[in-house]
């Protein structure tokens, strides 16, 4: 089988269910695992590199009421891979090249290609997208074997901060202007032992004003900017260093939101275990993933 991913999180799925040599191409932000980085680009990105976060948000803004997208797709060379499969999400209109507009490219492709849309809201649903890569692929032994390993590190979070005091958490998944993360992060945070004060579980994020997220008390504040490392992620904290310190928590950690949080893929369980560290470190002594602070 030849495999298009279009999702960083598709191409991390596939590789971890060991359809790695059946991937023919991947998106220019497809940075893991390393070998997807070789591959060919089908993608590119159609916003000048350098912005701010503000004006990124302000450039997002623009493209997506004129109704154009983000990123640009390579259609002649999708037809020169042939794919017979697909992989691609409609649930956020900045995450990827639109739903429809793959649809009508592979019907102009001679292969014929299926296209398989990945959706995640909730958690169960990212390992539900284990499956619907299963069923397209033939990979049920494998997504078998994952989906067990995965829920056996859940368990294994879950056990450890079943006793701790909740933390009351806000998971900050932008910074200018301020979103707080939703969908699967409320019940990361809650799985990690947290009370995700804002967010809201399967719901899109929620864009806040600075005073609405003071008001929350939070003592733990997550920066995560979608799709930003970790050091990324500290640079943005420290650019509205005031504004996090002026939340009144006693701490403020930046963490790989483009590795953990932002992508709907294995490496959630990542982030879990990180977020579980961060918030009880007494019971969950190590993490996966770096967990920066800001000082206060």
């Amino acid at each position: 089988m030849r495999i298009v991913s279009l999702v960083p999180h598709a191409t991390e799925l596939l590789f971890a269910l060991g359809l790695g040599d059946d991937v023919v191409g991947v998106t220019h932000e497809c940075d893991f695992p390393p070998a997807a980085t070789d591959l060919p680009h089908v993608t590119s990105d159609a916003l000048p590199a350098g912005l701010t976060s503000g004006e990124i948000d302000a450039a997002v803004r623009e493209r997506t009421r004129a109704g154009a997208s983000i990123y640009g797709l390579d259609e002649e060379l999708l037809r020169e891979l042939e794919p017979d499969l697909i992989v691609t999400q409609e649930l956020c209109p900045v995450c990827a090249v639109s739903y429809d507009e793959v649809v009508a490219v592979a019907e102009r492709i001679e292969s014929c290609p299926k296209v398989v849309a990945l959706d995640p809201r909730t958690f169960g649903e990212t390992m539900g997208d284990v499956r619907t890569i299963a069923h397209a692929t033939g990979a049920r032994a494998a997504a078998l074997d994952l989906i067990a390993r995965q829920r056996a590190r859940v368990d294994q979070v879950r056990i450890a901060v079943r006793d701790a005091a909740r933390v009351r958490v806000v998971a900050l998944e932008w910074l200018d202007p301020v979103f707080v993360g939703g969908h699967w992060t409320p019940q990361l945070v809650e799985l990690a032992g947290g009370i995700d004060m804002l967010g809201l579980p399967g719901e899109p994020s929620l864009q806040l004003s600075w005073a609405a997220v003071a008001a929350a008390e939070p003592e733990v504040v997550v920066v995560m900017p979608c799709g930003y490392d970790a050091a990324r992620a500290l640079e943005e904290a420290e650019l509205h260093a005031d504004e996090l310190r002026a939340l009144g928590a006693r701490r403020v950690v930046a963490i790989d939101a483009a590795a953990t949080f932002s992508r709907p893929g294995p490496r959630l369980v990542d982030g879990l275990e990180t977020l579980a560290h961060i918030l009880h470190p007494e019971v969950v002594p190590q993490a996966p993933g770096p967990a920066l602070d800001l000082a206060l």
